[in-house]
């Protein structure tokens, strides 16, 4: 909490200081200043001081209203009914949302048939019988995270769902799972060649270069930025690293002793998807078939990748790079765990496990442990409609900071600051990369050759691929530490861990990478050292922290 206060306090102060001015020294003009971030401030505060996540996202919601009506006395009361009216229902109102809640939904559907018919258990025996310790679940489970990379969603719902009742079996923190879950699903899914994510970044890459005659290849200025993703890359190897040296510091050290000494878990007190619930709602003499499980979570998989190239595959899009990047994700998801809720349900009752009444009853009780944490993901969403361009338009307050005139080599690293912060505030990475992206790479472009028309020098290309990088580094990043996220919120779902609980112990693991993707990485990468000595410091910099401050939770 004091480490937060501390952040929060840094950047306020910066953001008041540097909003006054631009770079001729005049007053940046912005419709409603400083005031366009102090609705996610709230929300962030609130979350983290009384631990009460809906509550606080509710009152940010309508300070943002009250903002946006013009902050008048008569507005107080207007604003408190524009809050659900207005932003709750927009966020519903959105296709792609609505996609997200019901693919969560069916999800958890499934997952409660195979929780009732035995086949989690039997995976949960079995994994257990080959991960006996602590260490190799914990490495199990990020590896789980890094083979499903091609879309962060279904990552985060299927490793999280899957990997719980293994991890409390082994009395692994749900904070460490939910960490673990967050930090292998979108570093991995932006920097991966063929995922749902690229087809969107290099779609913002190729707008931003449309006028820049010197380059017309977006996904080759895309895979060169993929070297200087220092914060993805870094926040891979700190999961892999603490996984296998069972070393822990700050709240999660704490969260992992309390696990092991036998405590409750710190869920969202949904409790229907922890491994002792799975033992008391799985009758005695129902049979421990892995395969109930495997099954309807290979089909889920399987079915999210047909669905993929299904929706991306046409008569311009034939190789797999366009035709993930073409896709449209959402309507994979819901094709994929449809079906695979409908194979879960059909091995149920094929085997006279249980009749229909009972596997509609167990799907049911599933989607039921979804409610809570979805009103948190439909709070943000609505969250993120009052702050966004056509109402306060926080971010493009902020981006209003990078104007000026910038020495070559802190473009990058203000480039990563300015995305974090954004996407920290707003709570969306997309969001944050869709608004700096555009700006960003004209920007990075002018000062590196001169002038925005001024042909290549291949020497500064460096600073280039280092801001298209930071733009994706920096929304992770903020999207990893905000309470308001929708992918943090979906990390907490899944693992059924308590949301606050989960940010307060991820808060310093993304925080340590994060300032060591930039200190170790990104300022030297600007200055001239090459990319691969960088990452090389940074990798061994978070080695030698972790064994000297770093404790084991079992010691």
């Amino acid at each position: 909490m004091r480490l937060f206060k501390h952040l929060g306090l840094l950047i306020t102060a910066s953001l008041i200081s540097s909003a006054a001015i631009a770079s001729d020294g005049a007053t940046v003009e912005h419709a409603y200043g400083f005031i366009s971030v102090i609705p996610p401030l709230i929300a962030i505060s609130f979350a983290l001081i009384f631990r009460q996540v809906l509550i606080a996202l509710f009152i940010g919601i309508w300070f943002g209203a009250w903002a946006y009506s013009g902050m008048t006395f008569a507005a107080l009361g207007t604003s408190l009914l524009d809050t659900v009216e207005v932003y709750t229902v927009a966020a519903l109102t959105d296709a792609d949302h609505v996609a997200i809640l019901v693919f969560s939904m069916m999800i958890g559907g499934m997952v409660g048939v195979i929780s009732k018919n035995g086949g989690m258990l039997a995976v949960v025996d079995k994994i257990v019988n080959w991960a006996n310790t602590r260490e190799k679940v914990q490495v199990g489970t990020a590896t789980m995270g890094l083979a499903i990379f091609f879309d962060d969603y279904a990552n985060t719902l299927v490793v999280g769902n899957t990997m719980r009742p293994v991890t409390d079996r082994m009395k692994i923190s749900r904070e460490k799972l939910a960490y673990i879950v967050d930090s292998t699903a979108a570093p991995i899914a932006c920097i991966a060649l063929i995922t749902t994510w690229i087809g969107f970044e290099v779609g913002l890459i190729s707008d931003a270069i449309a006028n820049i005659d010197a380059v017309s290849e977006p996904y080759i200025l895309f895979l060169n930025s993929i070297a200087y993703s220092f914060y993805p890359v870094l926040a891979i190897f700190f999961v892999f690293l603490i996984a296998k040296s069972g070393l822990d510091f700050g709240p999660m050290l704490k969260a992992e002793k309390r696990a092991i000494a036998g405590a409750a878990p710190n869920s969202n007190n949904q409790g229907s998807a922890s491994i002792e619930s799975m033992e008391t709602t799985a009758s005695d003499d129902v049979p421990l078939r892995a395969m109930n499980a495997i099954i309807p979570i290979v089909t889920l998989i399987v079915s999210v990748l047909v669905g993929l190239y299904a929706t991306g595959s046409d008569a311009d899009h034939t190789s797999l790079r366009d035709i993930v990047g073409n896709a449209n994700s959402y309507n994979a998801l819901i094709w994929a765990s449809l079906i695979a809720s409908i194979v879960a349900i059909g091995l149920t009752v094929s085997q006279g496990i249980m009749n229909l009444e009972e596997v509609m009853s167990a799907w049911l009780r599933g989607v039921t442990t979804m409610v809570q944490a979805m009103m948190v993901l439909i709070l943000a969403w609505a969250l993120a409609n009052v702050v966004d361009g056509e109402h306060l338009a926080a971010a493009d307050y902020l981006v209003q900071l990078l104007q000026g005139s910038l020495p070559m080599w802190m473009v990058p690293a203000l480039v990563f600051v300015i995305s974090a912060i954004t996407a920290f505030g707003t709570g969306t990475s997309w969001g944050t990369m869709g608004i700096l992206m555009p700006l960003v790479v004209p920007l990075s472009w002018s000062i590196a050759m001169g002038d925005a028309n001024a042909p290549m020098i291949a020497d500064n290309m460096h600073i280039i691929y280092s801001s298209i990088a930071c733009v994706l580094a920096g929304a992770v990043w903020g999207d990893h530490c905000s309470p308001i996220s929708d992918t943090t919120v979906l990390s907490s779902l899944a693992s059924d861990c308590d949301h606050v609980a989960h940010v307060r112990t991820q808060m310093p693991y993304a925080l340590t990478v994060g300032v060591a993707a930039i200190i170790l990485g990104t300022v030297p990468v600007g200055l001239g050292v090459p990319w691969w000595a960088g990452m090389l410091v940074g990798v061994a910099a978070l080695y030698a922290l972790l064994k000297t401050i770093g404790r084991r939770a079992d010691a």
